[in-house]
């Protein structure tokens, strides 16, 4: 068997976990040959394309630790839709399509989110691709799976950067607020928030109020405290219902600068000073914490015996302490967004956090 892997969308710790496993799993377990493809779709699309052979790094236990992906990822360049010099678009899917038999594949693996998993899905369903994925976003927002691939290390390097501005705050009579990614789902901003004693947790599943927020701010300096910490994920909009964003790539817009507009807000409401850290692209890397990296490994592993199996078009997945696998199809209806009702969502509110309330229109997977 020859076997093809790719990563595509943003990058994240524990992709070359999860390569590693694949090979380590292929190469020993079944004798398969693993084929490395670079930039994701992009490099099927090439002619030859661009790939590498990967069963020489079956003792490459260096990657395990290694942030990013060795493969190279693209999170642009959708190729049924792919942007032209001249500022037009084309449809390149069938040289993608032509890329994996020309490789001589039996199979391939995809390690993306849900919009790479929708992609590839509908590639597998036109050119005849033997297809697994495996889920990877730090925003942890797939459908079907309690986790994803990178999100505990992005939510770990959240909790250190509130760790470390809770002391400065406390020095200098301070709001401070923290600016997470989060773009549908607001997963990183929760978790850390209630890891790092946040005491505002704004995300898009919930709607603010900001004279509410600025009513809790005060009390907490009522109570004695002189300082506040408020994290907030990209994707919060102003009170006046627009985004804050910072122009877009060609294909879709990016989020960002919610944090600095709070700040002015909060500040000139309040009378505290305020100061604003955007972590951005900081919780995409760096070295995958043990339980991404265990992730990464089990997902290696079924993905690889899923395709002894024969069993393609199939999503592994995290559920109730163990690896399953679920339907692509069930996994790309669109982000698995935060429940305003479960428990995150109650324990932040349990320890005093302001999290405003739930929206007046109720957002779902299958409504974004």
């Amino acid at each position: 068997m020859r076997i093809g892997i790719l990563t595509s969308g943003g990058d994240c710790a524990g992709l070359n976990a999860v390569i590693l496993a694949v090979v380590r799993r292929a190469v020993l377990g079944y004798g398969w040959d693993i084929v490395g493809i670079r930039q994701g779709t992009h490099g099927l699309m090439q002619d030859p394309p661009q790939a590498i052979d990967l069963n020489d790094q079956v003792n490459n236990d260096g990657m395990l630790r290694l942030g990013g992906t060795i493969l190279g990822t693209i999170n642009k360049g959708d190729p049924f839709h792919y942007p032209m010099p001249d500022g037009t678009f084309a449809d390149h899917s069938q040289e993608v399509i032509d890329g994996y038999h020309k490789l001589g594949l039996d199979a391939l693996i995809g390690i993306g989110g849900d919009g790479s998993m929708a992609i590839l899905h509908r590639l597998a369903q036109m050119g005849g691709i033997n297809l697994v994925g495996i889920p990877k976003t730090i925003d942890n927002d797939l459908a079907q799976t309690e986790y994803s691939v990178g999100f505990t290390t992005a939510v770990n390097v959240a909790v250190e950067a509130l760790d470390r501005l809770q002391p400065t705050a406390a020095s200098h009579d301070r709001i401070m607020i923290l600016e997470v990614m989060g773009r549908d789902a607001g997963h990183i901003a929760l978790f850390a928030g209630v890891a790092g004693g946040a005491d505002a947790i704004l995300i898009p599943e919930m709607d603010y109020d900001l004279d509410a927020l600025t009513e809790h701010c005060l009390n907490i300096r009522k109570r004695g405290r002189n300082h506040a910490l408020v994290i907030v994920a990209e994707a919060i909009k102003r009170d006046d219902g627009a985004a804050v964003t910072q122009g877009d790539d060609g294909q879709k817009v990016r989020y960002g600068g919610i944090g600095h507009w709070l700040a002015d807000e909060l500040g000139a409401r309040t009378g505290w000073e305020t100061r604003v850290t955007v972590l951005g692209h900081v919780q995409r890397g760096g070295t995958p914490s043990p339980r991404d990296r265990v992730i990464a490994s089990a997902f290696g592993v079924h993905a690889v015996d899923l395709i002894a199996q024969q069993k393609f078009d199939r999503v592994v997945a995290w559920s109730k302490r163990k690896v399953v696998d679920v339907a692509m199809e069930d996994v790309i209806v669109g982000p698995r967004l935060v429940d305003t009702a479960g428990t995150m969502v109650s324990t932040a509110k349990g320890l005093g956090a302001y999290l405003g309330h739930p929206p007046t229109v109720v957002r779902t997977a299958k409504t974004v």
